[in-house]
């Protein structure tokens, strides 16, 4: 499929790829930025339940809200998305629900849906605040400490300024938790107006730090997950702080997350509990996928590797990053943004050496 060309109708196949719901994500900013109408068709063709979930509903009623878009497709199921925006993303106060877009209410992923709004936002002018309501914490998705800790400092480097709060944490199956953020708009020349990156290694390790967090459990489940972590961290950085939270959400969970501080860049790591695993169990997943990112010698963490792409091809110039391999869900999204003819993205990869990723703008 030849990239649409400004003002042509783009055609997106939604089962491209990885097939899930970050190419509706990625098409909606997109869109949305460049006030370019587009159809996604195969919406989520290849998953067991096909078609738009809550939270893929959620992301496209919230960006239809800051460009004013006419929107055919948007309710359940759909497999069909027809998106026209009528303005450029204006600011405002946006109050977003997961769990109104489904009878019976939804777990579905708050951050995912700020992914999709936030840098749309950043390209209006003024601010605009958004309370997201839903999963906060809950699987397939980054979770809250992960945005925090790593998207949005990430972002901060490219010249996007996001603030976000956890008001309330939710997990599955319930959700029920709030995300309060703030996005300061650059206005509409959206173009060439963003740091270009370049971070190929991820420099000296100084720190890890991180969060045995659970909601309506005991407090010898986060206190045995940070004993455990910190046992075989130890050593590891100069620094090794693992802090032990309990709250209060509308059901229980349970999760270690980490985050490793390298001279260059800040990656994470999480591991959820569920029930019949034991705490240590939680904790020694989530410090192994530390340990194999170390090893690689890789600068980016694979998930925060395929969000980088987004912001990056509005970027004055080339960037270059590397992560420790090229996923499907990498390989999808650069295809995506490529549709939209904003940037060409390479992707390579070598037996033994991290995966390297150059996205170049086209001015």
């Amino acid at each position: 499929m030849a990239p649409a060309r400004d003002c042509e109708l783009i055609v997106i196949d939604g089962s491209y790829g990885e097939g899930g719901g970050q190419i509706l994500r990625t098409s909606l900013s997109l869109s949305a930025i460049l006030k370019r109408p587009m159809v996604i068709e195969q919406i989520r063709a290849g998953r067991p339940k096909p078609g738009l979930a809550a939270q893929h509903l959620t992301a496209i009623l919230a960006t239809q809200k800051i460009c004013a878009a006419e929107v055919a497709g948007a309710e359940l199921h759909s497999m069909r998305l027809t998106f026209r925006p009528t303005l450029p993303p204006t600011s405002g106060e946006y109050r977003l629900d997961v769990a109104e877009a489904r009878q019976g209410g939804s777990a579905g992923s708050a951050p995912l849906v700020l992914q999709a709004v936030a840098i749309p936002a950043a390209f209006a002018n003024g601010v605009t605040r958004f309370q997201i309501h839903g999963g906060t914490h809950v699987p397939w998705s980054p979770i809250f400490n992960y945005i925090d800790k790593v998207w949005i400092p990430f972002l901060a480097r490219t010249g996007i300024n996001v603030t976000a709060r956890l008001t309330k944490p939710g997990f599955y199956p319930l959700g029920g938790g709030t995300i309060d953020a703030v996005v300061n708009g650059l206005g509409p020349e959206v173009r060439g107006t963003l740091n270009a990156l370049e971070i190929t290694r991820p420099g000296a390790l100084k720190a890890i730090r991180g969060t045995a967090l659970v909601a309506n459990l005991p407090m010898h489940i986060p206190e045995r997950m940070a004993a455990r972590a910190r046992a075989a961290l130890s050593g590891m950085a100069p620094v090794v702080d693992i802090e032990i939270s309990q709250l209060r959400a509308d059901c229980p969970g349970a999760l270690l997350f980490l985050a490793a501080e390298f001279e260059h860049i800040t990656v994470g790591f999480t591991s959820i509990g569920r029930r019949g695993r034991s705490s240590e169990a939680v904790a020694d997943a989530a410090v192994a996928v530390l340990e194999a990112h170390i090893r690689s010698g890789a600068a980016l963490d694979i998930h925060l590797a395929d969000q980088a792409l987004l912001p990056l091809a509005f970027a004055r110039g080339p960037s270059t990053f590397t992560c420790p391999s090229a996923t499907r869900h990498l390989h999808t999204n650069a295809w995506v943004i490529e549709q939209f003819g904003i940037a060409s993205i390479q992707i390579d990869s070598a037996p033994g050496q991290p995966t390297r990723v150059t996205v170049l703008p086209k001015l």
